[in-house]
């Protein structure tokens, strides 16, 4: 036995800490101190590259750091917030939602039509906004079941529905755009209630509930145990396929929520809401530091993910970039921000496919 495996005795001194190197580092990563300082900073990592960006856009642009400019951006965040919750707890079990653009066209088409529109003579009001709300938790349901009792992928599973709902919202569109005239329903957004409009409140009041169900309920608790292992799950006697299919419920439900958020601010129920949605959505909860392998992330996480969107394609506007280069540049800054918010957990990362 050598003497850097020689083991000590209890109560006996173990070599001087001056003699006792630092292991090997494996793959040029760094070990001991250097590594703990940067496992100690990648949780933080996602809130320092928003504070970077708002200094920097600040800098460009001083209009960027104003009263007006800050409401522009909660505006702009709420309706995505409420997506990207829902897709926390998704992406937190390992799995993937890519319905949520063709359950935003349906529950959107559903909610103008409900309540009191051009198109036709309903006037549901609040019953027809819970009825549209539903079809976004009859969409999770139909994704959950079709993965866990037919055991398809989420992503073909979700990509499915998808198509379905996009079909589905055209033909109830019947090639005309229903105009909203409830005007209850388009209150969410016109009324202003200190400076916000009733959106902004509904998303934060999401973000309040999606915290609490994940900080002190089963459903949050046995998301993180299920992306982390799910094999282990199983073998704990957790019934995975039963919180699979709930979580999955609990994203169409906050997607069927933001379709009618949309609906309301735009005045108008259409096919196309939905678009562009999906990849923000996602890139807010991967930023935030939700991995796409599960068991490790959280709201709180998706929340400043969301703000570091909104700020990047504001700021890019305010500093004068040009349309055509704000995708590329967009999709830059976001490579660099995973990359900083991923690098100290890369050695414990799943195989990348």
């Amino acid at each position: 036995m050598t003497d850097s495996q020689q083991a000590y005795a209890p109560g006996t001194a173990g070599p001087p800490s001056s003699q006792v190197a630092d292991p090997p580092s494996l793959g040029g990563r760094p070990r001991g101190p250097a590594r703990f300082k940067l496992g100690r900073i990648g949780p933080y990592a996602p809130t320092i590259a928003l504070i970077a960006l708002c200094a920097l856009f600040t800098l460009i642009n001083s209009t960027f750091l104003t009263i007006d400019n800050f409401r522009n951006i909660i505006d702009a965040s709420a309706i995505l917030m409420t997506v990207a919750v829902g897709l926390t707890f998704v992406i937190l079990i390992g799995g993937i939602d890519l319905s949520v653009e063709g359950v935003i066209a349906a529950s959107s088409v559903s909610v103008a039509l409900l309540v009191a529109n051009d198109h036709n003579g309903n006037n549901l009001g609040l019953i027809g906004v819970i009825l549209a709300i539903l079809v976004g938790t009859l969409f999770g349901l139909a994704n959950g079941l079709i993965i866990t009792r037919v055991k398809v992928p989420s992503f073909m599973a979700t990509l499915g529905t998808w198509s379905v709902g996009l079909g589905v919202a055209t033909v109830f569109f019947g090639g005309r755009v229903p105009n909203i005239h409830d005007q209850w329903l388009r209150d969410w957004e016109l009324v202003r209630w200190f400076g916000f409009s009733p959106i902004i409140y509904i998303a934060v009041g999401v973000v309040i509930v999606g915290y609490v169900i994940q900080r002190y309920t089963r459903v949050g608790r046995y998301a993180y145990v299920i992306g982390g292992n799910e094999e282990l799950a199983i073998q704990s006697g957790i019934n995975v396929n039963r919180y699979k299919v709930l979580i999955f419920m609990l994203s169409g439900t906050l997607v069927g929520l933001s379709a009618v958020m949309v609906s309301a601010r735009l005045g108008i129920g259409d096919a196309r809401l939905g678009a562009n949605t999906l990849f923000a959505a996602v890139t807010a909860v991967v930023i935030g530091g939700t991995l796409l392998t599960g068991g490790r992330g959280g709201v709180l996480q998706t929340v400043v993910g969301v703000l570091i969107v909104n700020v990047i394609n504001n700021g890019m506007v305010l500093a004068g970039v040009d349309p055509y280069l704000q995708k590329a540049v967009q999709g830059a800054i976001i490579v660099g921000a995973v990359t900083v918010t991923t690098w100290p957990l890369r050695s414990r990362l799943r195989m990348i496919k």
